[in-house]
């Protein structure tokens, strides 16, 4: 799954609290998001349900495009576009919905669409302290990596 992002696959962010059953092989992909290589979307879903955690699909597609003539690095080029341009930072977890290799006037380009998704414990969907704890502790590595 790592050499093709396809619909279903998962981006999750790094420092994500998840349940201690949950063995992720993952590898970095953008910064402060990793690429689970070892499930999808539904596999992800039924691992974290039998771990007794919810898996929350977030309604909204984000979309985007980006020109370019190799396809891999183009559509990293859009999802990490689409990660720069997330309107919440609290949620975890990037599911890639659609992805779509095109041309326009001859210029080839890959068109992304993804959904927000969020693992947590409980099942009422909520702000984590954790998640803004980690954002604020990401934009201050940002702010010093500058």
């Amino acid at each position: 799954m790592a050499d093709t992002i396809k619909p279903g696959t998962i981006l999750i962010a790094e420092g994500a609290l998840l349940p201690e059953s949950l063995l992720l092989e993952s590898e970095p992909y953008a910064y402060g998001w990793r690429l689970v290589k070892n499930l999808d979307s539904k596999g992800l879903d039924q691992t974290v349900s039998n771990a007794g955690w919810n898996f929350f699909y977030i309604a909204g597609v984000i979309e985007t495009n980006a020109f370019g003539s190799d396809e891999k690095k183009t559509t990293r080029k859009a999802i990490k576009q689409i990660i720069a341009n997330l309107k919440s930072k609290n949620f975890n977890c990037l599911e890639i919905t659609r992805v779509a290799a095109k041309r326009s006037l001859g210029l080839p380009y890959v068109s992304v669409s993804a959904h927000s998704r969020h693992i947590q414990e409980g099942q009422a969907l909520s702000g984590s302290r954790a998640l803004v704890a980690r954002n604020e502790a990401q934009a201050c590595t940002r702010e010093l990596c500058q």
